[in-house]
């Protein structure tokens, strides 16, 4: 179950993290060709202190906006996962690999700032839930700061239970969006992971998760990842590089290289997506 749990907590990383910061673009209408969305660019290609840059004027221009820290946030774990070396898909293909994952040293100064942005973002985001529940952005905020949280304690804390609580926050916040804006199609990707990384496991666990209240839906999960890499805004190449990992799993090496190669062409500078393709011999 150790492992199980701990692979929950990845909602996060894999919907959060590897291109994660994209999630920071709940709203395609507000925050395209913003800062943000330029913010996000500089990420996927490892530009950290650019993205920074980006966001800080985001957010000088919104500073009731808890997108502009929660954003900082993502860059912030982002950086630490590159600085860490774990940013490779065979982590996730291989059951063994990740059972046996390693607790990793991080940097005590990143992770201080990493809490005191999302507790920033989440202030900011409850502030404007009460003002107005109905609250997209506010909502999403929250979505992405529990994400976070869940792959900080999931990857480099090795904390497997805690990391499963917020990502189960954060599909159901998810879900709730979802039914109040049904093409927010960057949202799908919060509840298609967990349907596919719970539903990979065998029959007896996947019971147990259930039980628990966790949702299981392998071919949901698929449905809803392509959702998000067909439609979606700033969390496409997001859940492209999560089907790549899922054709992998499946033995689809065309697939998968298709993807990364696209990935590949997308951000250059991110050598993540050219040393996968060479890895998997595509």
């Amino acid at each position: 179950m150790t492992a199980t749990k701990a692979r929950q907590g990845l909602l996060s990383f894999i919907a959060f993290i590897i291109i994660a910061p994209a999630l920071c673009a709940t709203n395609a209408a507000i925050h395209s060709g913003t800062p943000i969305e330029q913010g996000f660019n500089d990420m996927y290609n490892l530009d950290f202190s650019a993205a920074h840059r980006q966001f800080d004027a985001w957010e000088a221009a919104h500073p009731d906006d808890p997108m502009g820290p929660v954003c900082h946030g993502a860059a912030l774990l982002f950086a630490e996962f590159d600085r860490l070396d774990v940013l490779e898909s065979q982590l996730f293909t291989d059951d063994v690999r990740f059972d046996d994952r390693r607790k990793l040293s991080p940097d005590p100064q990143t992770k201080q700032q990493l809490m005191a942005a999302l507790d920033r973002a989440d202030a900011l985001a409850d502030k404007a839930l009460q003002r107005n529940s109905q609250d997209a952005n506010a909502q999403f905020a929250k979505i992405l700061s529990f994400g976070l949280r869940s792959d900080y304690a999931a990857l480099v804390e090795k904390r497997d239970l805690a990391a499963l609580r917020y990502t189960k926050q954060a599909r159901q916040l998810a879900e709730a969006l979802l039914k109040q804006k049904p093409d927010e199609y960057d949202a799908y990707l919060a509840v298609g992971v967990e349907n596919y990384l719970s539903g990979i496991k065998p029959a007896p666990i996947r019971w147990l998760l259930s039980a628990g209240g966790v949702q299981t839906d392998k071919a949901q999960g698929i449905h809803d990842l392509e959702l998000t890499a067909a439609h979606g805004h700033l969390l496409a190449p997001f859940a492209q590089l999560l089907l790549a990992v899922s054709a992998l799993r499946d033995k689809d090496q065309g697939k998968a290289c298709r993807l990364l190669a696209g990935l590949s062409q997308r951000y250059p500078r991110n050598a993540l997506y050219r040393h996968e393709l060479t890895q998997n011999h595509c």
